[in-house]
Order: structure tokens, then sequence, then C-alpha cells
């Protein structure tokens, strides 16, 4: 059978099914499992091999960057208990302008059966987040706060220094001067500084399929 191109529509349907089909299914070697990445990695693994029967696209790793490459979009495993993962650090940028690209997130609650010794993931959530709205809430709230305030380079400055991004004088100057010129969307994730981003989830769950942008796929 030839294999279809994917796209982000497809990769939303088959999420869907993957993650109902998923929820169904118990695993032997996911069994005691308290490992968050190791839970993240077998379904992002599973996912994928799910999409290779039908599909035709270029995949991704962690070390490439993003899951999904021609499509712009990388995969987020979660727990519901925790809704919470990284993400590689690229500039303070985004934080206000978002993370250069869509998430599809899955957000699982895990379980054990002692008595068939094998492990369920029931999928709670699946949402897809335009990269539009990856930027962190309280950093781009306070900036349009501002602006609407008629804030100027100064305020802007003061306000990225007091939330204290990862940015000197010269690079927090430079980004007020395109924060005028250009304001930021508002964004859904709450982003942590780290050597990492920390992204959380929970408002992109609160907000699914109310939000244009932020899509409830289950």
């Amino acid at each position: 059978m030839k294999k279809k191109l994917l796209t982000i529509d497809a990769l939303q349907i088959d999420a869907k099914a993957f993650a109902l089909s998923e929820s169904n299914h118990k695993e032997k070697s996911l069994f005691g499992v308290t490992d968050g990445k190791a839970v993240g990695t077998y379904l992002e693994h599973k996912f994928q091999a799910y999409l290779q029967k039908n599909y035709n696209y270029e995949r991704g790793s962690s070390a490439r960057g993003i899951d999904f490459p021609a499509l712009g979009v990388d995969i987020k495993v979660t727990s519901i208990r925790q809704p919470q993962s990284s993400c590689p650090f690229k500039s303070a940028r985004q934080k206000i302008y978002g993370l250069g690209y869509s998430l599809l997130v899955f957000v699982y609650d895990k379980s054990d059966d002692p008595k068939t010794r094998t492990a369920f993931l029931d999928v709670k959530h699946v949402v897809f987040v335009e990269d539009k709205k990856t930027a962190d809430y309280q950093t781009t709230s306070g900036i349009l706060t501002l602006l609407n305030n008629d804030g100027n380079i100064d305020d802007l400055v003061a306000f990225m220094m007091e939330r204290f991004l990862p940015v000197d004088d010269i690079k927090a100057t430079e980004l007020a001067e395109e924060i005028i010129a250009r304001p930021p969307e508002l964004g859904y994730l709450t982003i942590s500084n780290a050597l990492q981003w920390r992204l959380q989830y929970s408002r992109i769950i609160e907000n699914a399929g109310k939000v244009e942008g932020i899509n409830r796929i289950v």
C-alpha cells in the first residue's frame, strides 16, 4: 500500500486514534516504572511506529531537534500528576514570541495492575498547541499590559529584568525595540528559566478547545 504524506491535520486525527487505542492497552514493560522520561520515550516511539505504517515523513530526533521538522511540530509526553517537561533553550525570545514550533502534547495517567503485572496508560488529554501560542503566559500578558498602558522601551527593559529573563542590558533593549515594533501574541505555556526551559501545561489543558490555536484532540 502506498504511504500518504503526513500533514498537521492527519497528525491530529491519528493522535486521537492512537490515544484511544493506547488507553485500552496493557503494557508489561512499563509495570513498576516510575521514571516519567522512560514512559514518555515509550509513548513517543510507539506513536512514531504507528504513524510510519501509513505515512511518509521526515522523522526528527532529540539530537536533530523536533520530532516532525517538516511540519514544525514536537511531541511532548507528560503525566497528569505533574504536567510538565523540559525543552532546549535557544534564547529569551522564546518566552516572548514562542518556541518557534508547535507542540503535540499527550497527557497520561499511569497505573499498575499487580495481578497481571502490567501497566495501564490512560491518555487523559491530547492537545495541539500552534507555535503562535507557545510563549510564556505571564511574560506575554505582562508585556501586553505594559503596551496598553503606553509602556516604552525603558518600561519593557525593567519588566524583563524584574522577571529575570536570561538577557543582558543590550539584548533586553534590542528585544524591547522589537516588542514595540511587533507586539507578541498572548502565550499559554508556563516557561521556567533553567539551563533547559521547563514547560508546564496546566493552562493549555484548561484552555484547550476554548482558545484559537489550542486544539483539544482528546
